[in-house]
Protein backbone atom coordinates (compact mmCIF):
# COMPACT_ATOMS: atom_id res chain seq x y z
CA UNK A 1 0.00 0.00 0.00
CA UNK A 2 2.77 2.37 0.76
CA UNK A 3 4.16 1.83 -2.70
CA UNK A 4 0.86 2.81 -4.38
CA UNK A 5 0.63 6.21 -2.62
CA UNK A 6 4.05 7.36 -3.82
CA UNK A 7 4.00 10.10 -6.44
CA UNK A 8 5.48 9.38 -9.79
CA UNK A 9 9.14 10.03 -9.93
CA UNK A 10 11.71 9.06 -12.42
CA UNK A 11 11.24 8.90 -16.19
CA UNK A 12 7.46 9.53 -16.34
CA UNK A 13 7.65 12.74 -14.24
CA UNK A 14 10.60 14.05 -16.28
CA UNK A 15 8.71 13.37 -19.53
CA UNK A 16 5.72 15.45 -18.31
CA UNK A 17 7.94 18.40 -17.38
CA UNK A 18 9.73 18.19 -20.73
CA UNK A 19 6.41 18.15 -22.62
CA UNK A 20 5.13 21.20 -20.68
CA UNK A 21 8.30 23.13 -21.40
CA UNK A 22 8.18 22.13 -25.09
CA UNK A 23 4.53 23.23 -25.30
CA UNK A 24 5.32 26.58 -23.70
CA UNK A 25 8.25 27.13 -26.08
CA UNK A 26 6.07 26.28 -29.11
CA UNK A 27 3.33 28.68 -27.95
CA UNK A 28 5.83 31.49 -27.47
CA UNK A 29 7.45 30.77 -30.84
CA UNK A 30 4.06 30.78 -32.60
CA UNK A 31 2.99 34.03 -30.92
CA UNK A 32 6.33 35.65 -31.69
CA UNK A 33 6.20 34.50 -35.31
CA UNK A 34 2.67 35.87 -35.74
CA UNK A 35 3.64 39.20 -34.18
CA UNK A 36 6.69 39.41 -36.44
CA UNK A 37 4.65 38.70 -39.60
CA UNK A 38 2.08 41.32 -38.58
CA UNK A 39 4.83 43.87 -37.93
CA UNK A 40 6.62 43.16 -41.21
CA UNK A 41 3.43 43.31 -43.28
CA UNK A 42 2.46 46.74 -41.91
CA UNK A 43 5.84 48.47 -42.25
CA UNK A 44 5.64 51.25 -44.79
CA UNK A 45 1.92 50.82 -45.47
CA UNK A 46 0.15 54.07 -46.22
CA UNK A 47 -3.42 54.79 -47.14
CA UNK A 48 -3.79 55.46 -50.88
CA UNK A 49 -3.96 59.14 -51.71
CA UNK A 50 -4.96 61.03 -54.78
CA UNK A 51 -3.16 64.27 -55.47
CA UNK A 52 -3.79 66.84 -58.11
CA UNK A 53 -0.20 66.48 -59.32
CA UNK A 54 -0.73 62.76 -59.97
CA UNK A 55 -3.99 63.45 -61.81
CA UNK A 56 -2.26 66.11 -63.91
CA UNK A 57 0.56 63.68 -64.82
CA UNK A 58 -1.98 61.01 -65.78
CA UNK A 59 -3.85 63.45 -68.00
CA UNK A 60 -0.62 64.79 -69.52
CA UNK A 61 0.44 61.26 -70.44
CA UNK A 62 -2.85 60.74 -72.31
CA UNK A 63 -2.56 63.80 -74.49
CA UNK A 64 0.43 66.08 -74.94
CA UNK A 65 -0.69 67.46 -78.27
CA UNK A 66 -3.79 69.33 -77.06
CA UNK A 67 -2.94 72.97 -76.42
CA UNK A 68 -6.15 74.92 -75.92
CA UNK A 69 -8.73 73.83 -73.34
CA UNK A 70 -12.37 73.22 -74.19
CA UNK A 71 -14.42 73.88 -71.06
CA UNK A 72 -18.12 73.10 -70.87
CA UNK A 73 -20.01 74.65 -67.95
CA UNK A 74 -22.96 72.54 -66.90
CA UNK A 75 -26.08 73.99 -65.31
CA UNK A 76 -26.06 74.19 -61.50
CA UNK A 77 -27.08 71.12 -59.51
CA UNK A 78 -29.03 71.15 -56.27
CA UNK A 79 -29.02 67.60 -54.92
CA UNK A 80 -29.83 65.84 -51.64
CA UNK A 81 -26.83 64.15 -50.07
CA UNK A 82 -27.03 60.71 -48.52
CA UNK A 83 -26.47 60.03 -44.83
CA UNK A 84 -27.73 61.67 -41.69
CA UNK A 85 -28.42 64.51 -41.04
CA UNK A 86 -30.00 65.30 -44.37
CA UNK A 87 -28.11 67.95 -46.30
CA UNK A 88 -28.24 69.43 -49.77
CA UNK A 89 -25.43 70.41 -52.07
CA UNK A 90 -25.37 73.07 -54.77
CA UNK A 91 -22.65 72.51 -57.35
CA UNK A 92 -21.66 74.07 -60.64
CA UNK A 93 -19.50 71.64 -62.59
CA UNK A 94 -17.14 72.65 -65.41
CA UNK A 95 -15.78 69.92 -67.66
CA UNK A 96 -12.42 70.46 -69.32
CA UNK A 97 -12.36 68.32 -72.45
CA UNK A 98 -9.26 67.08 -74.27
CA UNK A 99 -10.46 68.09 -77.70
CA UNK A 100 -13.11 69.81 -79.74
CA UNK A 101 -14.73 66.47 -80.65
CA UNK A 102 -15.28 65.67 -76.98
CA UNK A 103 -16.64 69.15 -76.34
CA UNK A 104 -19.14 68.80 -79.18
CA UNK A 105 -20.09 65.34 -77.93
CA UNK A 106 -20.75 66.52 -74.38
CA UNK A 107 -22.98 69.41 -75.48
CA UNK A 108 -25.16 66.92 -77.38
CA UNK A 109 -28.54 66.90 -75.61
CA UNK A 110 -28.61 63.13 -75.04
CA UNK A 111 -25.07 62.93 -73.63
CA UNK A 112 -25.62 66.05 -71.53
CA UNK A 113 -28.69 64.47 -69.93
CA UNK A 114 -26.83 61.21 -69.26
CA UNK A 115 -23.89 63.08 -67.75
CA UNK A 116 -26.18 65.12 -65.47
CA UNK A 117 -27.96 61.95 -64.36
CA UNK A 118 -24.67 60.23 -63.50
CA UNK A 119 -23.49 63.26 -61.52
CA UNK A 120 -26.77 63.40 -59.58
CA UNK A 121 -26.45 59.69 -58.73
CA UNK A 122 -22.86 60.16 -57.54
CA UNK A 123 -23.84 63.11 -55.35
CA UNK A 124 -26.85 61.24 -53.91
CA UNK A 125 -24.52 58.46 -52.73
CA UNK A 126 -22.13 60.86 -50.95
CA UNK A 127 -22.53 62.10 -47.39
CA UNK A 128 -21.29 65.36 -45.90
CA UNK A 129 -18.39 63.48 -44.30
CA UNK A 130 -17.32 62.19 -47.71
CA UNK A 131 -17.15 65.69 -49.22
CA UNK A 132 -15.90 67.66 -46.23
CA UNK A 133 -12.16 67.22 -46.86
CA UNK A 134 -10.02 68.13 -49.84
CA UNK A 135 -9.36 64.41 -50.34
CA UNK A 136 -13.12 63.82 -50.59
CA UNK A 137 -13.47 66.52 -53.23
CA UNK A 138 -10.62 64.99 -55.23
CA UNK A 139 -12.31 61.58 -55.06
CA UNK A 140 -15.55 63.24 -56.20
CA UNK A 141 -13.73 64.81 -59.17
CA UNK A 142 -12.26 61.46 -60.12
CA UNK A 143 -15.56 59.60 -59.89
CA UNK A 144 -17.39 62.27 -61.91
CA UNK A 145 -14.76 62.26 -64.65
CA UNK A 146 -14.72 58.46 -64.90
CA UNK A 147 -18.53 58.30 -65.05
CA UNK A 148 -18.76 60.97 -67.75
CA UNK A 149 -15.95 59.31 -69.72
CA UNK A 150 -18.00 56.10 -69.67
CA UNK A 151 -20.92 58.00 -71.26
CA UNK A 152 -18.82 59.59 -74.01
CA UNK A 153 -17.65 57.57 -77.00
CA UNK A 154 -14.81 59.68 -78.38
CA UNK A 155 -14.44 62.56 -75.94
CA UNK A 156 -12.32 62.48 -72.80
CA UNK A 157 -12.78 64.61 -69.71
CA UNK A 158 -9.38 66.01 -68.79
CA UNK A 159 -10.36 67.71 -65.52
CA UNK A 160 -13.33 68.77 -63.45
CA UNK A 161 -13.65 72.25 -61.93
CA UNK A 162 -16.18 73.31 -59.31
CA UNK A 163 -17.04 76.99 -59.69
CA UNK A 164 -19.68 76.70 -56.96
CA UNK A 165 -19.67 74.15 -54.14
CA UNK A 166 -22.11 74.80 -51.29
CA UNK A 167 -23.28 72.22 -48.77
CA UNK A 168 -26.19 73.11 -46.44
Amino acid sequence: MAEENKTATGPSRNLGVILQIAGAVLCLAGSGGGAYLTYVSTIGWQAPTITEEKLQRDVASVSDEVKEPFIYTMDKFTVNLGGEPKRTIRVEVNLEMLGKDGFEEVINTENRAKARDRIVRILNEKSFGDLESIQGKLFLKQSISSEINSVLKKGIVKDIYFSEFIVQ
